[in-house]
């Protein structure tokens, strides 16, 4: 036996069981609902241990958000890669678009495209993962001005703007994923279409004011 390749087709075993158990969870919260199902459901309907749940995830929490994580990893890559020349709100703004655009692969590689979309359609409508995501997206900010800060050559403690300019782009993103999440149609188009009108209406509504004398 080539024991050379052991160590690879380990690490592919044990990513096939991880993304099972990823499926398994995120159907079983977006069918049965993510309060109701238990760890143990999620280990049964793989056929593996509570055990070996626990190696691949610190708990439900971690299940719900394991996907979200890839995507936000992929809009700060995105946004890191922008020309330089763009304003701040321009760059985020073209970033999370082309986010929309090209995380459909990676996801897809784990788990299908519209289980992803469900889940986060779950998260909002959901007040403990809410609350988690409100959580989380807090440090996602702050992670951002300071990706801003650097690209604007600033330091984002002496100056407020970096972290002024996020909280805009977040406030934004919050409101339009509450506004798809309440909505019947969860496609990664409705999402970016939504996305892209509201961030379109960011300049106009601080920079002008909205009745005619």
């Amino acid at each position: 036996m080539d024991t050379a390749s052991q160590p690879g087709l380990r690490e592919r075993k044990k990513q096939r069981t991880r993304d099972a158990l990823l499926r398994a969870a995120l159907e079983l919260f977006t069918t049965d609902g993510y309060d109701s199902t238990t760890v143990d459901e999620i280990a049964e309907a793989v056929g593996v241990s509570q055990r070996t749940f626990f190696r691949y995830f610190a708990g439900k929490e971690d299940a719900a958000f394991f996907v979200q994580r890839i995507t936000e990893s992929h809009f700060l890559a995105a946004l890191r890669e922008r020309p330089p020349h763009e304003a701040p709100l321009e760059a985020m703004r073209r970033a999370v678009l082309e986010s929309w655009d090209t995380i459909g692969e990676a996801i897809e590689a784990i788990i299908p495209i519209e289980l992803h979309m469900r889940t986060y359609q779950l998260i909002e409508s959901t007040p403990t993962l809410l609350a988690a995501h409100l959580r989380r997206s807090a440090e996602m900010e702050e992670e951002l001005a300071r990706v801003i800060a650097q690209r604007e050559g600033l330091d984002v403690d002496a100056d407020p703007r970096p972290r002024v300019a996020v909280a805009v782009f977040g406030g934004v993103m919050r409101v339009t994923g509450r506004l798809w999440g309440a909505g019947e149609d969860i496609s990664v188009a409705a999402i970016r279409e939504l996305t892209t009108r509201y961030l379109d209406q960011v300049g106009p509504a601080l920079a002008e004011r909205w009745h005619e004398e």
